[in-house]
């Protein structure tokens, strides 16, 4: 299906769309015939439209659907307009297909009507853009057509670059054209696909006009008088046909020599055409210009009872395009539109204001002509304005409702309630949603340069804050003046407080400053009645507790849960509901857990929360995983992650999780590549937190495809970081069995003893039953590694049942796993006088286990384990004894280096495997040396050597 939108010309004009682009257009022609996009820009009236039709033209019918938009300076202001353009006829065929928040926001912003969710999450609308475009390509390919891309309204916009940035290998491809100056188009790339190809429109040369001219019938012109078209338009195709036009209509030809019979503006020769019609009809296309969409009806409600035959005036004098399918007028081109407005004294421009303030149905279009009608500050215009904003906020444009706040500002009195820096810092808010931190920050830096209300500069202040994101360190300046400020205000201070727990935990890392910080904004938040605050603040104290391990978690949980609730905390991911799941979890009540997270789950679907429901999905994602329900966990842990990748919230996260999930159920590599994925993510955003999640999964995913040492070097560095950041609660990461298990593969079992003991310790203090099951599991392998197998036989029997009847399927697996591999061992080398270990030396009861689980990597292992015998099973390697004793002395990373050394890593992969830099592997050897009494790493080569030989 083909959507016919615009760009359409008549057949006589088709030769002089190429004249002077044949290079451009022959190359833009082969990206889109490799399937990529194109972006077209050059400055106004270069010939953009030009080419674009004639590419739209050449290049549509390759594709099944093509959709158009083109917009206009005067309706840049209006949320979704080019959205309507897009799929306003396509809708009925994607509809159906997409999920019913996504349908629900999709509808809503194309009819203006029902019920919209954005105000709740505005992502559910950029799903649905993405999700429409993936229904149109399953279809057949899809070509994007936007003209005049600078002055698509910023809603539309965001939401193609949005879709553009997600699409991969889907095939839908744009064919983009917007108006620059100079280079600066690479601002609008972000609205493009990452493949597209950038291609300015330059000048023509002097032979070039000459045949532009010559085709459209100015001819015969004097060679001198073409050099003064060329000079004068500067090469510009739209100029020069424009005076080329008007020297064709003049009576008297000017002589060689003489200037041109018209200025050389683009404006002066558009008020030389408009001569040529009748002042009501210049009035009529005045009201056209300053509309936001002009149609005949919109003109008719403006009081220009004339319209038809005054614009098909205009349309037979080349001012207005006529397109027979689209209901709105068009200018011929926007500079014309713009010059005829700019030309209009003021007088005049505010009562067609007001005219189409009555006459424009939709309430922001209104609104912003009152404004632009009125003079002076009025309370009621102001109020309308910020109604209107509200209104913008809650179709999910930000940035409109930023505008709108602003202009509500102006026309507001001093001395009204609300006064006009109280709504400048509502547009300040929204300018910060709508990702415009610059602004944003500007106006609140404004605001604080006369405001003096404590409540009004605390509110400036967070702005200043939230505008930072995640460098607060760089606003570190601003605490001590906002709470001098807030002053003993405990409303005040609770905000104050909170930003500061956020600030402890991001910037210092210290867990303790920031529960700290939380107990004391949400004990502030209570006296000011402020219960939102307070709530938030009681969640982020109870998740900082849970993760250290602290005593008092359980009883912040149910102060959180406590009511009066506060709806948009208890859906909020870092909400109370969040709080209560992650202690469930973590205290092995696994039911409750997925009872809790899936209510949670639902209530956000229905709200159409997309941001939360990224982090529910992984949660219930884990909590299946934990439940041996690993193909469960792998379906949910993938579809988080698409709708993280998506919707660009969470990916670390969930890739983190997708990896503990693919190496669980699916395909080990794509776990390694997930988890490492997901250390870069927490790397680059400087998430100690997230990159030991990251490096913990890694290390399970390493286990599973039987790299014991690559293991054992992740894990390592996951310990370090976690006893730097203060967590001590094994039943986070719950990655202190995977190395004590890898550490007794490399030959390690007193430094697993050491990681059971110390990790036993934490997780008997604080009730962790699943996690001192599994401690048993990697002591009974330690024990083995010893020569005590009837011990190591009980001691996992035991655990087996143990986490059996704590709901833990893929930890009984292993369990029964390591069973069988150790009375399969003990059949293969009995020993002398030893009885023989109870229990069936097979491996059946471990393959129905991880069968149930559907842990499709570890039942492999099974498999091969079985068919290769006895023989091939794994038995510990022994670690040279003088070799542990020379690195006995040597701290953890000192020991990971000097262990990739011996290996003959080089240092910049020694710095790549233990995620840390170069420089810090060269200083950690300097360090190694002195220790060892050596002097370069080649002795280290040599001292291992050696020892191997012993």
């Amino acid at each position: 299906m083909t959507v016919r939108r615009d760009f359409q010309e008549p057949p006589r004009s088709r030769p002089d769309l190429v004249i002077g682009r044949e290079e451009l257009f022959t190359s833009a022609r082969e990206q889109l015939g490799r399937g990529g996009s194109v972006l077209l820009h050059g400055p106004a009236g270069i010939g953009k439209s030009t080419v674009l039709r004639a590419l739209a033209a050449d290049y549509g019918g390759a594709a099944r659907t093509v959709l158009r938009c083109s917009a206009t300076e005067s309706e840049s202001h209006l949320p979704f307009l080019a959205l309507a353009d897009l799929f306003g006829l396509v809708l009925e065929d994607v509809s159906g297909a997409l999920p019913g928040a996504q349908r629900t926001a999709l509808e809503s912003a194309l009819t203006g009507r029902g019920e919209s969710t954005l105000q709740r999450d505005g992502l559910a609308l950029r799903l649905a853009v993405l999700s429409a475009l993936r229904v149109l390509a399953a279809k057949g390919p899809v070509l994007v057509v936007a003209d005049d891309l600078q002055w698509l309204d910023a809603a539309s916009a965001e939401l193609l670059g949005f879709a553009a940035r997600r699409l991969g290998d889907t095939p839908v491809q744009m064919l983009c054209a917007v108006r620059t100056e100079g280079q600066e188009y690479d601002r609008h790339l972000p609205a493009s696909p990452p493949d597209t190809l950038a291609v300015r429109l330059g000048p023509l040369n002097r032979t070039q006009v000459s045949a532009l001219l010559d085709h459209r019938g100015y001819t015969p012109l004097p060679r001198s008088t073409v050099r003064d078209i060329h000079r004068t338009s500067g090469g510009n195709p739209l100029f020069a046909l424009e005076l080329g036009r008007a020297l064709a209509e003049s009576p008297a030809r000017p002589r060689p020599g003489e200037p041109l019979p018209v200025p050389t503006s683009l404006r002066a020769l558009v008020l030389s055409r408009l001569e040529m019609l009748s002042d009501e009809a210049r009035r009529t296309l005045l009201v056209a210009s300053a509309g936001a969409r002009p149609t005949l009806a919109l003109l008719h409600a403006a009081g220009r009872e004339n319209a038809e035959a005054e614009t098909a005036r205009a349309a037979a004098l080349g001012l207005l395009a006529t397109d027979p399918e689209a209901p709105a007028l068009r200018f011929a081109h926007p500079l014309i539109s713009a010059a005829l407005y700019a030309e209009a004294p003021a007088q005049e421009r505010r009562a067609v204001h007001a005219a189409l303030s009555t006459a424009a149905s939709d309430p922001i279009e209104r609104a912003r002509h009152l404004a632009l009608a009125t003079t002076g500050t009025d309370p009621d215009v102001a109020a309308r304005l910020a109604e209107a904003g509200a209104l913008a906020r809650d179709r999910g444009a930000p940035s409109v409702a930023a505008s709108l706040g602003l202009l509500s500002a102006r026309h507001t009195p001093a001395d009204s309630t609300p006064g006009p820096d109280e709504r400048r810092l509502q547009a300040a808010e929204d300018a910060i949603t709508a990702g415009e931190a610059d602004l944003a920050r500007d106006i609140a830096r404004d605001v604080l340069t006369r405001a003096t209300v404590p409540a009004e500069r605390v509110r400036a202040w967070m702005v200043v804050i939230e505008a930072a994101g995640q460098a607060l360190g760089e606003v570190d300046a601003v605490f001590p003046q906002v709470l001098a400020d807030a002053g003993d205000d405990p409303r005040l201070l609770a905000q104050v407080y909170y930003q500061l727990a956020w600030r402890g935990l991001v910037v210092e890392g210290d867990f303790a400053e920031a529960r700290q910080e939380a107990a004391h904004a949400a004990e502030l938040a209570a006296r000011g009645g402020d219960r939102r605050t307070e709530l938030m603040a009681l969640s982020f104290q109870a998740s900082t507790e849970t993760l250290m391990g602290h005593p008092d978690a359980p009883v912040t949980v149910k102060r959180a849960l406590k009511e009066p609730q506060d709806p948009y905390v208890a859906c909020h991911h870092n909400g109370a509901g969040s709080a209560r799941f992650r202690w469930l979890i973590m205290s092995d009540q696994l039911p409750e857990a997925r009872a809790t997270i899936t209510a949670l789950l639902r209530e956000v679907r229905r709200r159409g929360m997309v941001e939360s429901e990224v982090h529910f999905l992984r949660f219930l994602a884990d909590t299946e995983l934990r439940s041996g329900h690993c193909g469960r966990a792998l379906d949910l842990a993938r579809e988080s992650l698409r709708l993280a990748r998506d919707s660009g919230i969470g990916e670390g996260a969930s890739a983190m999780l997708a990896s503990l999930a693919e190496a669980s159920a699916g395909d080990v590599d794509r776990a390694l590549a997930l988890a490492r994925e997901a250390a870069d993510h927490a790397e680059v955003d400087g998430d100690q937190m997230y990159l030991s999640r990251a490096l913990a999964a890694l290390g399970y995913a390493q286990l599973v495809a039987g790299d014991p040492a690559a293991t054992v070097r992740s894990l390592r560095r996951v310990r370090e970081l976690e006893q730097g950041l203060g967590i001590n609660d094994p039943g986070r990461g719950r990655w202190h069995g995977d190395l004590a298990e890898a550490l007794v593969r490399i030959g390690e079992p007193g430094e697993a003893q050491d990681v059971i003991d110390t990790t036993r310790a934490h997780a008997l203090r604080l009730g962790r039953q699943s996690v001192l099951a599994v401690l048993d599991r990697a002591e009974a392998l330690v024990r083995a590694a010893r020569g005590e197998h009837e011990a190591a036989v009980a001691r996992l029997t035991s655990v087996q049942d143990r986490l059996g009847r704590l709901g833990y399927g893929l930890e009984e697996a292993r369990a029964a796993f390591a069973l069988a591999r150790l009375r399969a061992q003990a059949a293969a080398s009995p020993r002398t006088g030893a009885r023989p270990l109870p229990g069936p030396a097979s491996y059946d009861e471990a393959a129905r286990l991880f069968r149930r689980c559907r842990a499709l990597p570890w039942l492999r292992q099974v498999d091969a384990a079985a068919t290769a015998g006895p023989a091939a099973v794994e038995t510990p390697a022994a670690a040279p004894a003088v070799a542990l004793d020379a690195l006995e002395g040597l701290a953890a990373m000192e020991r990971q280096v000097a262990s990739l050394v011996m290996e003959g890593a080089t240092n910049r992969e020694i710095a790549a495997r233990l995620f840390i830099s170069v420089k810090t592997v060269e200083a950690t050897l300097t360090r190694v040396y002195r220790k060892l009494g050596i002097r370069s790493r080649v002795d280290i080569v040599r001292l291992a050597a050696g020892r191997r030989t012993t």
